[in-house]
């Protein structure tokens, strides 16, 4: 069965927009060239948003009936089964609280696992539920996080890790499909940060974080209880190696690296022979490489301007497969069946959420499984965003995404947000929001901001904020305010700033460190460098030194560290805020935001502040994003409209 693809983000990031299709570089004008008559549209509420469901999840069964697909249809993310002949849906797991997210079928049977934590923590247990549905906590214990790495290549076995021995290491347990008995396979006392098996179970491949610049690969031979890791990236330079994937065959792995220029490719290194050899490059970055489980097939998926743009070759011809005709949006969580014989994908773009198809492999016809949008919205009200770039203080292109509101126009001139992504090494992608389509639906243009230090742009581009934050990419959050103001359909003196996590960092020191800005969304932002950066989570241990490099020390650099943190500045900010928590959130502890709330209340400044208690760093319950959206257009509606609070 294929492996689940895992993309660990090793910083402080939560709201990442969906991926939707790859669109050539509009000009940096391109958000005052539009030339669409403005037109009134149907303004829907939060709860009507909100009742889009978000699928993700696509193992296939082994009888080929059934896949199992992640869903918050009944408003908390549940385990279900999508029938492949007629999409008819089966709910397999009841939680009303926890989240809980699917993650393979058994190889021969209809046992399925999956995972969750409790109320947000980021604690997750695995789980399987067997064929009477009864379930079994297959990682059982207090304080420990546990995350599934794959089946072994006969179907009898599979591997997890766990960090129950040591909370800062991951260990490797062979768990026996037949009794779930299990053996620890490999002891992780060397500070390894990533780790994926070969399919046979043979070989086993580790990342090890330097520093921020500089992550090294080695190789393991599981076979040999004398043999020690073997380094096989050797570099006298900083470069960033990614573990992608092993060939089915367990000749190869497959990883990413950053040595021969700006951006990812993939490489392929020999298992038997130590031989290197570039296995794809784009002009972008290469995010991930996968194969079929037979493998027939390859999977390529290449960031390229803030759109997934995904290859699926046929590896006996080295050419993409010929798929039939389907709508336009991104390919994403494609998956092969165990036979090939189905190829399961979803499809999303900025104005449909994703979507689950099928396909016949080498039939004429492209099933859908799925409608996800909510049935009350008419999709010609929603917006597709557009590609556009300013340049910086520095002289330093910005790139971004914009959303242009129908109701806009140079006679009707729209309040603006600035959105700004997690991170800080995130990304604002294109692709299905309903938080921002809700927003720019109530006439309000978003501006995802894509500062520097943000992800897809190039290596040099990405490390330009180290140890810069608060400083040079919060200028260009100002700069991303003037180009708002250039745009002849936006209202220049009604623009506010928002952002979660990392972004709501930036939010709060563009208030406390500039007076540009008319008011500020805050979603579990960090307001106290200091104290975040001492109570980093025990299980981010290996990541620990690449924080500092990208941050600081708060041992060493606690002065700079309290210059650019909100919270000792808070006297400075004069505009309105929202503040937004989770109370279990493990990243950004509660008390950063409880302290905000009380100094700016203490400025005399209109604060307000919506904690969630069953929630951590991302809301997932449904009726509490939409609670959290609610808040967002009213807090907009009052303070950049100067609306009456509804």
């Amino acid at each position: 069965m294929s492996n689940n693809k895992w993309l660990f983000s090793l910083l402080l990031s939560s709201l990442v927009l969906a991926c939707s299709p790859a669109q050539e570089n509009a000009p940096a004008d391109a958000g005052t060239t539009r030339s669409e008559p403005t037109r009134q549209v149907t303004q829907y509420d939060a709860e009507t948003f909100f009742a889009t469901t978000t699928l993700f999840g696509s193992s296939v069964s082994h009888d080929n009936k059934e896949v199992l697909v992640t869903s918050d249809a009944d408003g908390i993310f549940n385990v279900y089964s999508y029938a492949v002949n007629d999409g008819s849906k089966t709910q397999l797991t009841q939680s009303t609280a926890d989240a809980y997210a699917g993650i393979s079928w058994f190889p021969d049977d209809k046992r399925f696992l999956y995972t969750a934590d409790q109320g947000g923590n980021e604690l997750n247990h695995l789980y399987v539920r067997e064929l009477d549905g009864s379930v079994q906590d297959l990682t059982p214990g207090e304080n420990l996080k546990a995350s599934f790495l794959g089946w072994r290549a006969d179907d009898q076995a599979f591997f997890v890790m766990t960090n129950e021995r040591d909370p800062a290491s991951f260990d490797i347990y062979r768990y026996q499909v037949s009794d779930y008995s299990r053996e620890m396979v490999f002891k992780n006392e060397g500070g390894w940060a990533g780790m994926e098996l070969s399919p046979n179970g043979e070989w086993l491949a580790l990342a090890k974080v330097n520093s921020n610049k500089d992550t090294d690969i080695y190789l393991l031979n599981m076979t040999s209880e004398a043999a020690q890791p073997q380094l096989i990236t050797d570099s006298d330079k900083e470069v960033a190696h990614t573990i992608f994937s092993f060939t089915p065959n367990s000749q190869q792995l497959i990883y990413g690296t950053n040595a021969y220029g700006e951006f990812v490719q993939a490489w392929a290194y020999e298992l038997n022979t130590g031989q290197h050899a570039v296995e794809y490059a784009d002009d972008w970055d290469v995010m991930f490489v996968y194969f079929s489980d037979r493998g027939s097939y390859q999977v390529i998926g290449v960031n390229a301007d803030a759109s997934t743009e995904l290859t699926i070759l046929d590896r006996d011809t080295g050419e993409p497969i010929a798929m039939p005709d389907f709508p336009a949006g991104d390919l994403q969580g494609v998956n092969f069946s165990d036979d090939e014989s189905l190829l399961i994908f979803y499809l999303n773009s900025d104005t449909s959420p994703s979507n689950l198809y099928v396909w016949q492999v080498g039939s004429d016809q492209v099933s859908r499984l799925t409608d996800t949008l909510s049935p009350a919205i008419n999709p010609q009200h929603l917006v597709a965003s557009e590609v556009v770039r300013f340049e910086s203080f520095d002289g330093i292109e910005i790139p971004n995404i914009l959303y242009r509101p129908h109701q806009a126009s140079a006679e009707n001139p729209v309040p603006a947000v600035i959105f700004i992504h997690g991170g800080p090494g995130g990304q604002t992608r294109k692709g299905y929001s309903p938080l921002l389509q809700h927003l720019v639906n109530h006439g309000y243009a978003i501006l995802g901001i894509n500062n520097r230090g943000s992800s897809g742009y190039g290596t040099t581009f990405y490390h330009l904020d180290d140890r810069r934050h608060g400083e040079d990419d919060l200028q260009d959050i100002v700069y991303g305010k003037q180009y708002l103001q250039s745009l002849p359909w936006v209202a220049n003196d009604q623009i506010a700033v928002m952002g979660g996590s990392y972004g709501g960092y930036l939010t709060m020191a563009a208030l406390a460190f500039t007076d540009e800005f008319d008011a500020g969304i805050n979603i579990f932002g960090v307001t106290n460098w200091v104290r975040t950066l001492e109570s980093i989570p025990p299980w981010w241990a290996t990541f620990r030194q690449s924080l500092y490099d990208e941050l600081g020390d708060p041992a060493e650099h606690a002065e700079r560290l309290r210059r650019i943190s909100p919270l000792f500045h808070a006297d400075q900010v004069q505009a309105p805020v929202l503040i937004v928590q989770g109370a279990n959130d493990p990243r950004v502890l509660q008390v950063e935001s409880d302290e905000m709330v009380a100094a700016i209340r203490e400025n005399g400044v209109p604060v307000e502040y919506v904690l969630f208690e069953d929630e951590g760093h991302g809301f997932r319950n449904k009726e509490n994003r939409i609670e959290a959206q609610e808040a967002y257009l009213n807090f907009l509606n009052t303070y950049l409209k100067q609306e009456p609070m509804q």
